[in-house]
């Protein structure tokens, strides 16, 4: 297999995996957590308890999207380097940045530790004002990152495919 090749597949693999995110990201956004939102506290918190446990239980499928998305977008970034020259090299440079540090980065320092704390919650022994407090707590400021994770994502997945149609 010729360097070219490789780069080509990763480019591929990266672009799939990454619009694949997007799409979880943008369906949390616009279904998910909308419906969610209208339970009430308690089976809210329930509701994305469960949810959350089935990924953090490294749901196969899962894994394999999410961190193939981060392994081929850094390496097709790097193998762009000796593939790519001139705006095709900066669009994925750009994408890759992005991605990383507007997607991965908010979900490591503001999304998974949200959902820990959410996590810990033993819900049927805390009191409505407790379940509303811990809801608040939550929701917001998940909701705000999840909408600042599918902006960029999809920007990424633009760039992407830009660099794929030959910059």
């Amino acid at each position: 297999m010729t360097m070219e090749l490789l780069f080509h597949i990763l480019l591929v693999f990266a672009t799939i995996t990454t619009t694949l995110v997007a799409g979880l990201l943008f369906t949390f956004a616009l279904l998910v957590m909308p419906g969610l939102g209208r339970l009430d506290d308690r089976a809210f918190l329930r509701g994305f308890q469960e949810i959350d446990r089935i990924i953090q239980n490294g749901h196969p499928l899962f894994v394999l999207v999410w961190l193939g998305s981060v392994v081929s977008v850094v390496a097709a970034a790097v193998m762009g380097f000796g593939q790519l020259d001139g705006p095709a090299r900066g669009l994925l440079v750009a994408a890759a940045g992005l991605y990383l540090l507007g997607v991965q980065l908010p979900t490591m320092v503001g999304n998974v530790p949200l959902n820990n704390r959410l996590q810990k919650l033993e819900l049927e022994s805390m009191s409505q004002p407790e379940l509303n407090e811990a809801r608040q707590a939550f929701e917001p400021a998940w909701n705000r990152l999840n909408a600042f994770r599918t902006v960029v994502c999809i920007v990424a997945v633009v760039l992407l495919g830009c660099v794929g149609w030959g910059g």
